[in-house]
């Protein structure tokens, strides 16, 4: 480890992992961004699903100002963030077969729609069967991981495949196997984790790609503003209500 603090060090390295995804991301970007847009120009929702931390870049997204009023977070009991108790079911979950089946059965995702599942493994059983099942819905499926995990894990589902393997578009988060950034002498384990960080910055990436491909289409993007700016909420309430039947997370 260098002379330069902890601090600075897991900066530089996020800032590193940000320059990364913008370079060699961009198509990716723009593909997955072009694919929320094509969405909601064919009348089609838009839903966000990640288990555990992988739920904050998902919910970071949704009901959010300077977002798309029309992302909807796909909600998993006992899997979104780390409010479970204890939180190790949550992880436990992850692993379960069928889980996924059940969940977009009960759900409002229907054929046409888009769903984003954020996944830093991508090993698990239950955001490979969320892809699986989904595309075999009729549904456009965007994946958000870290595909050295494909290389360096065994996967934990039956089919030994990867999220990576069920997806139409594939946003490769550059995270290292294990999730830690930084390493010191006096420290037993690696630690700093960036893929939230990361993860983040590419979901607002797409989210700003869609907006602009709808507006060069001539379409006004359904955009939210902040309710503390002044009209901010009026502006909001004509947005849901003009996009009521495509938005869930009010009912």
């Amino acid at each position: 480890m260098s002379d330069r603090k902890p601090a600075r060090q897991f900066l530089d390295a996020a800032i590193g992992l940000l320059e990364r995804v913008r370079d060699e991301e961009g198509e990716a970007v723009e593909a997955a961004g072009t694919l929320l847009a094509d969405t909601v120009e064919s009348g089609g929702r838009l839903f966000a699903f990640g288990a555990g931390h992988s739920s904050l870049p998902a919910q970071d997204v949704v009901y959010r100002a300077g977002g798309l009023a029309l992302m909807n977070l796909l909600a998993v009991p006992g899997v979104v963030g780390v409010d479970v108790m204890p939180a190790t079911l949550g992880s436990a979950l992850e692993r379960v077969d069928g889980l996924a089946s059940a969940v977009l059965d009960t759900s409002p995702v229907r054929a046409g729609d888009a769903l984003v599942i954020i996944s830093l493994s991508g090993r698990n059983a239950l955001p490979v069967e969320m892809a699986m099942n989904a595309r075999a819905l009729g549904v456009k499926v965007i994946g958000v991981t870290s595909v050295a995990y494909a290389t360096e894990t065994k996967s934990r589902h039956v089919s030994g495949t990867y999220l990576k393997d069920h997806c139409d578009v594939v946003l490769d988060s550059k995270i290292a196997v294990g999730d830690a950034e930084l390493t010191l002498d006096t420290v037993p384990a690696p630690f700093a984790p960036a893929s939230t960080v990361v993860t983040s910055a590419l979901m607002q990436a797409v989210v700003a790609t869609a907006a602009g491909v709808l507006a060069d289409r001539g379409i006004e993007p359904p955009l939210l503003r902040s309710g503390n700016v002044d009209g901010g909420h009026d502006w909001n309430g004509r947005v849901m209500e003009q996009y009521r039947d495509r938005i869930f997370y009010r009912r």
